[in-house]
């Protein structure tokens, strides 16, 4: 972790305990090393840091590109780890960003829904991960996060502040046949494989 990235990471973990109780249920699922996609489910902003600070490691994370003009804190998304994408999620530099990361052993979080959910409710995953986990062969954890939705919804004008917790899945691995094909079936099969693992979660 950058000296940055550590701030964050402390400071995130504890405004999550202290305002939304955090929970993290089955933390020993969680792989520490080597290469990694996490995937969880997305319903408010609050879900990447949610996923980051329940790994003891830094992790990588995609954010659009028009947030990296915010003040003050737009200039140091790089040192936490942001991989910044275009609005639309349509690019390929990102897209290789991210396989670049996941091959060099790191562990990145990733939405298969790809945008927030309207109402809370999982939504049908997209390709995108699916060729992710085809071009990287790396496992995947399916994670699933509940309150972030009470708490800041998407369009939301006020916060509130229930309990959170995330659920952590058993990884997912995957046979090198059931990766080699390069089509977008292909992909989308391992994206629903994994959304299905996420929507199993739930609170022990």
């Amino acid at each position: 972790m950058t000296i940055i990235y550590n701030i964050f990471y402390n400071l995130a973990k504890l405004l999550a305990r202290i305002f939304f109780g955090l929970r993290i249920v089955h933390p020993e699922r969680m792989l520490e090393h080597g290469p990694l996609i996490l995937a969880v489910n997305h319903s408010s902003f609050f879900d990447p840091p949610l996923a980051g600070i329940c790994s003891r490691r830094g992790v990588y994370y995609l954010a659009r590109k028009t947030l990296l003009k915010w003040p003050f804190f737009g200039p140091l998304f790089p040192a936490m780890n942001v991989i910044p994408v275009e609005r639309d999620g349509n690019d390929m530099s990102a897209l290789r960003e991210v396989i670049k990361k996941i091959k060099e052993g790191n562990g990145v979080v990733l939405f298969p829904e790809g945008t927030r959910s309207k109402d809370g409710n999982i939504q049908p995953a997209r390709a995108g991960i699916g060729l992710v986990i085809a071009k990287t062969g790396a496992p995947v954890l399916p994670m699933r996060i509940f309150g972030a939705y009470d708490a800041f919804p998407k369009n939301a004008k006020t916060l509130h502040f229930p309990q959170i917790t995330v659920v952590i899945g058993e990884p997912l691995h995957f046979a090198p046949e059931e990766i080699a094909s390069a089509t977008r079936e292909t992909y989308q099969a391992l994206s629903d494989r994994v959304m299905a693992a996420i929507a199993d979660l739930r609170i022990a």
